[in-house]
């Protein structure tokens, strides 16, 4: 099927609520896309999208935040996970804050989750139609490393998406659409660093080609970091970014902060309104 609206959701842990944002004032405003591609916390946020749930992200993230059997190092200690697996998906989509996925299944927007195989060390981009059946995929896109165990699915072991492909955009370039919205959780000119080998080595030392790929993620982000502002200076693609620094932690108790960044999503979003109505519609 040839899609004509793409949009491309970057990860970053509770810097995704960014993301939430943006995604609830494209619901509101009828933005609807014909495929979605998210990574790490852009698929667990983004599939709000795909079960036209507006506003759902930022509730359970505030109502749960200080809740220690949601995510954090109570967690970590007690099931090796960061992200409870029993609380995260199971509890909160089943009874505390339910998906709708009778609403997911029958939305006809295609939703990929990019999750990383550990041991090809290659991204594999998910197409989830059934939330309900392959949640495990959404978990596994993000599971970060060093604080997660790796997700089994089919006799393959997963990790997080971004550290193989943060940004999917040269993905979606290849599958030739026509419109592609990328939604960011870095401001303009944010950069990776290289960083030690050795954590990685230490820790995935059985899986060379991911740890290869982890240490070589910065390179590809940059590229592709480069590459998002030269479209987007040629107009061929609407970016939505921070328009400044996002100070928060990876997991973030503070429900200030969760808000603000939210908040800031939906502000730079509706800033950008008629631009994006006006690229899409053109």
């Amino acid at each position: 099927m040839a899609h004509k609206i793409a949009l491309v959701l970057e990860g970053g842990a509770m810097r995704g609520l960014y993301s939430a944002g943006v995604l609830d004032v494209f619901m509101e405003n009828d933005i609807n896309a014909d495929v979605v591609y998210g990574v790490s916390a852009g698929a667990l946020f983004g599939l709000n999208y795909k079960s036209r749930q507006i506003g759902r992200a930022i509730r359970y993230n505030l109502e749960y935040a200080k809740e220690k059997n949601y995510m954090g190092l109570y967690s970590l200690i007690t099931t090796g996970n960061i992200m409870n697996k029993e609380f995260c998906f199971n509890k909160l989509v089943y009874e505390l804050d339910k998906l709708d996925f009778e609403t997911y299944k029958n939305n006809p927007v295609d939703f990929y989750a990019v999750v990383t195989n550990i041991q090809t060390g290659k991204p594999e981009y998910i197409k989830i139609d059934d939330a309900q059946k392959d949640m495990e995929y959404f978990r596994a896109s993000g599971s970060m490393p060093f604080v997660s165990k790796p997700v089994e699915i089919n006799g393959n072991l997963y990790l997080d998406g971004a550290i193989s492909d943060a940004v999917p955009l040269k993905k979606v370039l290849e599958t030739n659409c026509e419109k592609i919205i990328v939604i960011l959780t870095r401001p303009l000119g944010h950069n990776r660093k290289k960083k030690s080998q050795l954590p990685y080595k230490l820790f995935y030392g059985k899986f060379p080609n991911f740890v290869k790929t982890a240490n070589d993620s910065y390179k590809m982000y940059n590229e592709t970091m480069e590459l998002i502002e030269q479209y987007e200076s040629e107009s061929k693609i609407v970016v939505v970014r921070p328009s400044k620094f996002i100070n928060v932690k990876r997991v973030e108790k503070d429900k200030n902060k969760l808000q603000s960044i939210y908040n800031l999503g939906m502000t730079d979003c509706i800033k950008q309104l008629d631009k994006i109505k006006e690229y899409i519609e053109y």
